[in-house]
């Protein structure tokens, strides 16, 4: 098993993530992404995008804003539902969530199907104790909205107040008329939305695993009623191939859990995780969800505005039903880290920390390396042409080994050395990350090489 701090302080000091605000002591779970992070991230999005929209015919894609109408969140009982358990104890005042409180102390037994009295009854009645003093002596259940909520205008009052989005699905659903009216897309069809959501989460962790702060990369595929089992379980293949084959997931560390019908929400058919076994356990990755037709529905209700679909060829009235895969960005980041980590020992008995990144979402794909100084306005002729079309590293500082090292421990799948005998005969020695293999080309076919 891997060590997952290990893991986590490579990640900091290597620059793919950074405790926020460090300077000023931080703030509890939140993380901004360094060079390297912020590379790896974009990349993965825009895979996912190049994957969900692009080469789809069936989806297009928008982007919605952050903070909407708050009668958004009334008509999706957000504002009233959208709560956690919390209980206090007593003896040292901190804080837990009763669910996890319970799951982490009785992994056997499933909080889900739990209501908040069972849940209470359920700490009274057994030896929970707090994670913090080891204390039996916890208040009531109370519960806690997750939603963040500001101002806008210039006053504080009721009818200013907004809530930062606890979810981009909802962008999605209040325009879904504008976009089927846009693009004239008939059933089936999907719209695809990234962005920012927001959760006061109260037991945020796992590093960028669990935050309050999070990017979401979701698609809403609407269907006709009677088609929608046979979508869903498309979109959960589909999701399950992007991470075999796009991203070089270890298939052994991947599995399906469909939820059981006591699991489901309310409004769900079905319901499928896709979960990664993280080094802390299991954790979601990827959720398919077959909403029906309620978010339409109860937006059609409060908005007074009619979501339906016309059929072309029946003139029926539709309310479409929804299939929703839904994903987290700062949680597919974690997993492709995670999966690619590796320690090497080598032959001279030296350990090689190497990053097998897919080379689609590499953060650096090439690094020029030349051999000597005096070889480095070579290498960085060679740098400028291949930087117009790839993310490169130019790196002339410390032992050729080193530097092969260091491009190792972040992932760069190609490292091109420049040597005397490249002024000569215009050839590089491209050096594989995976294996260590090396092969001499020429420089004008670097870049078809890589390709």
């Amino acid at each position: 098993m891997k060590n997952f701090n290990k893991i986590v302080n490579h990640l900091i000091t290597t620059g793919f993530v950074y405790p926020s605000s460090e300077i000023y002591g931080g703030l509890s779970n939140s993380w901004d992404y360094g060079p390297l992070g912020v590379e790896l991230k974009q990349n993965i999005k825009k895979l996912w995008w190049q994957k969900f929209v692009h080469e789809s015919t069936l989806n297009v894609g928008i982007d919605s804003a952050i903070l909407m109408n708050p009668k958004v969140w009334e008509a999706t009982g957000h504002v009233t539902s959208f709560n956690d358990p919390l209980i206090d104890c007593k003896s040292c005042k901190m804080r837990f969530r009763a669910d996890e409180l319970i799951k982490n102390q009785f992994p056997n037994v499933n909080v889900d199907k739990m209501t908040n009295d069972e849940l209470s009854d359920f700490v009274k009645n057994n030896d929970v104790v707090c994670p913090n003093c080891g204390k039996h002596n916890f208040t009531d259940i109370r519960q806690f909205n997750m939603m963040f909520k500001t101002h806008i205008g210039v006053t504080d009052d009721s009818k200013s107040v907004v809530y930062l989005r606890p979810e981009t699905a909802q962008g999605v659903f209040v325009n879904f008329k504008n976009v089927q009216r846009t693009t004239r897309k008939k059933l089936p069809f999907g719209i695809c939305n990234v962005g920012k959501s927001f959760r006061n989460e109260i037991t945020p962790g796992n590093f960028i695993f669990r935050t309050r702060e999070f990017e979401q990369m979701e698609c809403e595929f609407f269907v006709k009623p009677e088609d929608d089992l046979k979508w869903y379980d498309y979109w959960k293949k589909y999701c399950m191939d992007f991470l075999l084959n796009e991203l070089s997931i270890l298939k052994d560390n991947l599995r399906f859990r469909d939820h059981e019908k006591e699991e489901l929400a309310f409004y769900s058919k079905a319901t499928c995780d896709i979960e990664y076994n993280f080094p802390f356990g299991w954790g979601e990755i990827w959720g398919i969800a077959d909403r029906t037709d309620y978010d339409l529905k109860k937006h059609m209700e409060y908005s007074k505005e009619s979501l339906e679909y016309v059929d072309a060829v029946t003139n029926q009235k539709i309310i479409p039903y929804v299939i929703e895969p839904s994903v987290g960005l700062d949680r597919l980041m974690l997993m492709s880290l995670v999966d690619s980590y590796d320690e090497e020992t080598l032959e001279n008995g030296e350990t090689r920390i190497v990053m097998h990144l897919d080379k689609k979402i590499a953060p650096i794909k090439i690094a020029i390396l030349p051999l000597s100084k005096q070889l480095s306005e070579k290498a960085l002729s060679i740098y400028k042409q291949l930087v117009k079309k790839y993310n490169c590293q130019f790196d002339e500082s410390g032992s050729i080994g080193k530097r092969y090292r260091r491009q190792d421990s972040i992932g760069t799948p190609f490292c091109v050395t420049v040597d005397f005998d490249t002024l000569n005969d215009d050839c590089v020695t491209i050096r594989f990350r995976d294996d260590m293999s090396q092969k001499r080309i020429k420089v004008e076919e670097i870049s078809k090489y890589i390709d």
